[in-house]
C-alpha cells in the first residue's frame, strides 16, 4: 500500500513529500490549508519571515513547522509526544538540513510549564480533536507569545477565544475550523511587566529581542 505523504507547499523545501506515520489522533493539516494559512501570515508580516519565532505545539507531521522554516523564520520549535511522530520530525529536518528547527520530544503542557523569557511571534495549534485542549491551554498562551503575537488554531468547532485575543482570519476545510488570532492584551503580562500592552492594528508588529531556545528542548 502505498504510504500517505503531504508536501511542503511553498519556500526553500516546496514540494518536499512529508510521510504521514501512523499514529492515533495524528491528523497532517492539509496543502490548500497552509497555503491558505501562510497567504495571511505573509500580508500580515510584510512578507519578512526572517525575524519570527514559531511555536509549532502539537507538531505532529510537522508540516506546519516545516512550513513555516521552509518560508525562512529564524526559529522553529515544534514538540511532539508519540516517539513514532519524533523519529520522523528528526530524519525529515536532517534529510532537509533545516537548521532553524528545534524538536521537543514530550508534552505540549510541561513544555508551557517551563517556557522561559523567550516569547513566540507565532503560536501554532492543531491538538487531537474532542479532548478539550483549548480549554487547558488558553490561560498559557500570553506567557509564550510576543505582544501582538498570532496564535492560530484548528479544531472540530470555531473556537471562542478570551477577550484578550482578537480573531483575524477564519475558515473551514471540510469539518476542520481553523483561525488566526492575535494577542492583543490591553493588560500588563509576565513578559513585560513594565509596559502597557495596547491594542495592535493589522499590519504592525512589535516583538522581543530573538534570544535562545527553550532550555532542554533537544535531545541528541
Amino acid at each position: 500500500m502505498k504510504k500517505h505523504v503531504v508536501r511542503i507547499v511553498g519556500g526553500d523545501y516546496r514540494r518536499t513529500p512529508i510521510p504521514v506515520v501512523d499514529a492515533t489522533g495524528l491528523r497532517p493539516t492539509p496543502d490548500r490549508v497552509r497555503e491558505t494559512l501562510f497567504n495571511w501570515l505573509h500580508h500580515l508580516w510584510g512578507g519578512d519571515f526572517s525575524q519570527k519565532r514559531v511555536l509549532d505545539l502539537f507538531a505532529g507531521t510537522g508540516a506546519l513547522g516545516f512550513e513555516a522554516a521552509s518560508r525562512g523564520v529564524a526559529h522553529v520549535q515544534m514538540v511532539e509526544n508519540n516517539p513514532a511522530a519524533v523519529a520522523a520530525l528528526r530524519t525529515l529536518r536532517s534529510r532537509l538540513d533545516a537548521q532553524s528547527v528545534r524538536i521537543h520530544a514530550g508534552s505540549a503542557l510541561t513544555v508551557l510549564d517551563r517556557a522561559n523569557d523567550t516569547p513566540f511571534d507565532l503560536v501554532m495549534l492543531d491538538p487531537p480533536f474532542d479532548c478539550g485542549w483549548l480549554e487547558r491551554l488558553w490561560d498559557k498562551m500570553p506567557s509564550v507569545l510576543v505582544p501582538g503575537g498570532l496564535l492560530y488554531i484548528e479544531s472540530e468547532a470555531a473556537a471562542h477565544p478570551p477577550a484578550q485575543f482578537d480573531i483575524l482570519r477564519q475558515s473551514r476545510a471540510g469539518h476542520v475550523h481553523f483561525q488566526l488570532l492575535r494577542f492583543a492584551a490591553l493588560q500588563k503580562t509576565v513578559n513585560n511587566p513594565e509596559i502597557e500592552i495596547k491594542r495592535v492594528t493589522t499590519g504592525s508588529r512589535e516583538s522581543a529581542p530573538l534570544s535562545t531556545p527553550f532550555n532542554n528542548s533537544e535531545s541528541a
